[in-house]
Order: structure tokens, then sequence, then C-alpha cells
């Protein structure tokens, strides 16, 4: 049999020879339908598809190596394609999606009893392939020992916060026994006991022309450093009258330090509370709330722990209360600022500071501060760059869950700093401030526990 095909391509003939009919040709001629695409544009086809797909191979096989996750529609096509096209299928989106459905699973979970923990990452990983763990297993002793490593954290901030406590309120042995050995000096030597300041200096100590600073502390190495700084930081040290009040038990101690290591040309005065004939029950209801209150004794000398649910507390929560239940809360000379106009009737501005700073600077400028008629001028502690230092308002200082505070007072209000605060004596002895104060504490007399008197550690 054979076939021909005409040169238009539109008819083909089938010769064949069959011996059965005496060696005559068969002959079939058939027609094609009419074609549609030429040669030419067949091969024009081809030449452009073997020309265009080693580029879209290569581009594909480039956008998948690249790995981008933001492509044009094109790209992305490829970056779909490419892997399958290479033989390659990347299952880690579908592998994390699974993991989170684990981990979910997991944290829903009671962890198993007995679960065997790892102690470091590589003990992890070397038990992942000695015993086979499959994701849950995996997911339940990661949880175990981020819960683990989170209760160690807490337990370590706790006791470092209990040890920088301790360290803050005890005194060093070396000078364990300074106080009794000056109160010693005191009874014994006469250069000791000497008149602080000098008789022809006293008429100083009412002089509103000079600087007064009000010093109120029974650390006697701490108000050493304040009183020194600020001397030897002053541009004008003859001009400067400190006025130091501390309690009956370090009286003998501090003057013994003054009088045996004077700061001339300073002048300063050591007082006692009890040398102060002013300050009587009468005068002052918080010393009978002081002595006589068991609940408020023990609230500050007992056991600051004792009782302290640590697992619903923040480390800095646990520092702020802990740090405003320190004893010198109830110490009157805490709250001796409260009756200096009565204390200093004479003195027409003062400036109060605490005994935990040191001076750096001349400090003679504050008393050319016009406090317009303000009794307090201090520096604010919600206003700065600094968010830790600077974000401190009443709500940091007050419980205000307290019916009586949440009524008087904003918990917005922005709070000041006291280690340093100037006061107008002439302009407080114009208001009520100390009977406003006294009408508090009759309000309630456990008012005064709610306070956090701190220095406000926020969480």
């Amino acid at each position: 049999m054979q076939l021909h095909f005409s040169p238009s391509m539109r008819s083909i003939t089938i010769l064949s020879s069959n011996s059965n009919n005496g060696g005559f040709i068969d002959l079939m001629k058939i027609k094609v339908a009419a074609r549609h695409l030429s040669y030419r544009t067949l091969f024009h086809t081809i030449l452009i598809l073997a020309f265009l797909l080693p580029f879209v191979f290569i581009l594909t096989a480039l956008v998948t190596l690249e790995g981008v996750d933001k492509c044009s529609s094109f790209d992305c096509l490829g970056r779909r394609l490419g892997p399958r096209l290479l033989g390659r299928v990347d299952d880690s989106e579908r592998l994390v999606k699974d993991f989170y459905k684990v981990l979910n699973q997991v944290d829903t979970e009671e962890i198993p009893d007995g679960l065997k923990l790892p102690d470091s990452f590589s003990e992890l990983v070397s038990e992942m392939k000695n015993n086979q763990y499959d994701a849950k297993t995996f997911g339940f002793m990661l949880r175990a020992m981020m819960e683990k490593f989170e209760r160690e954290i807490r337990e370590s901030k706790f006791a470092e916060l209990m040890n920088k406590h301790f360290a803050a309120s005890s005194i060093p042995k070396g000078i364990h026994c300074l106080s009794l050995r000056l109160t010693d000096e005191y009874s014994s030597n006469a250069h000791a006991r000497r008149q602080l300041p000098s008789p022809e200096l006293l008429p100083l100590l009412s002089d509103n022309s000079y600087h007064h600073f009000i010093l109120s502390t029974d650390n006697i190495l701490a108000a050493s450093v304040v009183v020194t700084s600020a001397v030897q930081s002053s541009l004008k040290p003859e001009k400067i009258v400190f006025h130091v009040i501390t309690d009956k038990k370090t009286y003998a101690g501090m003057h013994s330090w003054f009088a045996l290591n004077p700061v001339s040309p300073a002048i300063v005065e050591v007082k006692g509370i009890h040398q102060f004939d002013w300050l009587t029950r009468e005068n002052v209801p918080v010393l009978e709330a002081v002595e006589n209150h068991d609940g408020i004794r023990n609230y500050y000398h007992g056991n600051h722990v004792a009782g302290a649910n640590l697992s619903d507390t923040t480390p800095r929560t646990f520092a702020s209360k802990l740090q405003a239940r320190s004893p010198k809360y109830i110490s009157l000379l805490n709250h001796l600022r409260i009756y200096i106009p009565e204390l200093f009737p004479h003195l027409d501005k003062v400036v109060f500071l605490d005994d935990d700073i040191v001076i750096q600077r001349d400090l003679s400028p504050l008393w050319e501060i016009d406090l317009g008629g303000k009794v307090n001028g201090a520096v604010e502690t919600c206003r700065g760059e600094d968010e830790w230092v600077m974000s401190k308002r009443f709500r940091n200082y007050f419980n205000f869950s307290h019916p009586l505070i949440a009524k008087h007072l904003d918990p917005e209000e922005c709070a000041w700093a006291y280690g340093m605060n100037i006061f107008d004596l002439r302009a407080w002895r114009k208001t009520n401030i100390r009977e406003t104060y006294h009408s508090w504490l009759k309000e309630d007399g456990h008012l005064w526990m709610e306070f956090e008197i701190s220095d406000m550690i926020l969480e």
C-alpha cells in the first residue's frame, strides 16, 4: 500500500495491489479539510517558543531560589510553579501552621505529671533525637521549661530586691557602733560637747539674709555627706546655715560628729526633737498614733514578706511596697516637715533636704526663685524624657481604693520630688496646711497606713 499527498495537502491517494483481482491496482482518494494554519505560521510559532522558554525557566528558578516575599503577578507565578518545575516543594509554611496548632493545644492542656525536663536547650535537642519525641510532647517540654525558667528568674528578682533592701537599711560592720562611740565622746570629751554654733554666731540662726537648710535625720554619716557636699559645692559657703534635727537617742552622737568635724565657714546647728518645746502631743497628733497603735507598729516593724502573695505581684511592685514599709516612715523625723513654720518661727524661706542626696553644684540661686505666693517649690516628677523617673503621679503614692483618698485626690495629679524642697514659710503661715493634715489623721487613724510613701518604683 502506498500513500500519496497532494502538493496542496488537500487530498490523500491510497494505492494497493490485490492479487485476488488479477494484479489490478485499487485506488482510493481521500479529501482533507482545508487547513487553517500555514507552514510559515507554525514555523514562526515554534521558533518563538523555542526562544522564550529558556528565559521563562531561568526566571522561574531565580525567583524560587531567592524566596521573594513580595512579588509581581509574573514573579509569583514563577515562585509557585518554580519548586514544582525544579522538583522541590517548600513545606515550611504548612509546618509552621501545624506547629502553631500544636502549641495552642499544649497551652490549653495540663502539663503531664512526671515530665522530666532538661536543663538546657542542647539537652532538649539531644533527648528529642534519642527518644523521637512527637510534636505535642516537644510542645509540653518547651512550655514546662519556659515556666520553670520564669519561676527561677522571678524568685531571683525577689531575692535580689530583698538583699538590696537589707543592704540599704543596714549599717556596715565597720561603722556599726559609730553612734555609740560618738555618744561616748559626747560624755567624755569636752570638745564634742561644745556649743553648736558658738555663742557669737547664735543670732545668725534666724538671720534671713543667710541661706538656711533644714535636714531631719537620725543617720549621722548621711547627714555628714549632705552638709559637707553642700558646703563644698557652694560659691558662698560663709552664707550657709544648716539646721540638723535628729531624735533623742542620736542627738549626742550627731552633736559630737559636727563638733569634732566642723564644716566652716558654714554654720551648723544640731537640735534634738526633745529640745523643741512646741512638739507636744497636743500639737502633733501623729506622736500618739505612732506610739500607741499596735497595728501600725506591726505593719512597719513586722515581717514584710509574710502574707505577701508573690505570684500576684511584680518584682517592682514588691520593691515599692517593701520600701514603703520601712520603719523610718513612722518616725516623727519623717513627718517633721509639716511643722517647719512653727519650729522656725523667725525664718522666711528655707530649703528642706533629705538625707539620701549629694549636692554637686551651688544652690545659692534657689533663694532667688520667686515662688509667686506658693508654699512649696519642687521638681515635678511626671514631665520629662526619662520614663522611669519622670512618670510619677498621685496614683503611685496613694491607695485610691480608700474612699477618702478617692474623694479628695486626683490619681493623675503630678507628684513632686521631696528630696529638695524650697518652702516659703511666710506664705505657709497664711494657710491651714497643718490643720488639714491633722484632720486627715482624725478622719481615719488608719489612713496613713494606706499611703504608698515610697520612691514610687513603677510597674
